[in-house]
């Protein structure tokens, strides 16, 4: 599994990892799936504050269809990069549109991301209507942001248009 998201295999989204979780996230790339996610969650028990384990958790989950540890996974490092970014830790409160100097920093970069992640893995769980709120609030924080919410909403806007089994 690639748990890596730049260049090279030390580069992680959400920045830097301490070394012990650095350790984690490399042997848990190279570990069976069963394995992965003890890695995964000692990596975020070991250094709560680092985003990157966040990232890498709720892919992890998502990826294997565990939607209730996704979505875990991904409300835990909203919450921490709401924290960092000097954001409110409910994301229905965070005022629109963000100051640019949030949307450009790392933390609130993470945080829009994140926000769009917990939107997909709604999504995929079936809550299209949680799915279109996290969207809709995402759209009016940051609208020029380009964090790819664009495919969320096109797979949201099929799902709604696919006919439901009554």
């Amino acid at each position: 599994m690639n748990l890596f998201t730049g260049d090279s295999a030390d580069t992680f989204f959400g920045g830097d990892a301490p070394p012990a979780v650095h350790d984690l996230l490399h042997r848990a790339a190279h570990s069976a799936p069963d394995e992965r996610s003890a890695l995964l969650w000692s990596a975020q028990a070991v250094a709560p504050a680092c985003l990157a384990t966040y990232c890498v958790l709720y892919k992890h989950h998502a990826g294997r269809r565990e939607f209730e540890w996704a979505e875990r996974a991904a409300s835990r490092g909203l919450r921490e990069a709401a924290q960092q970014a000097g954001l409110d830790a409910d994301w229905r409160a965070v005022p629109a549109p963000l100051p640019a100097a949030v949307v450009q920093s790392e933390a609130g970069r993470f945080w829009l991301f994140t926000l769009k992640a917990l939107a997909f893995i709604h999504l995929r769980a079936g809550l299209t209507d949680a799915s279109r709120e996290l969207l809709a609030h995402l759209e009016a924080c940051a609208p020029e942001a380009r964090t790819g919410s664009d495919v969320t909403a096109a797979l949201l806007g099929a799902a709604d248009a696919a006919p439901r089994e009554d």
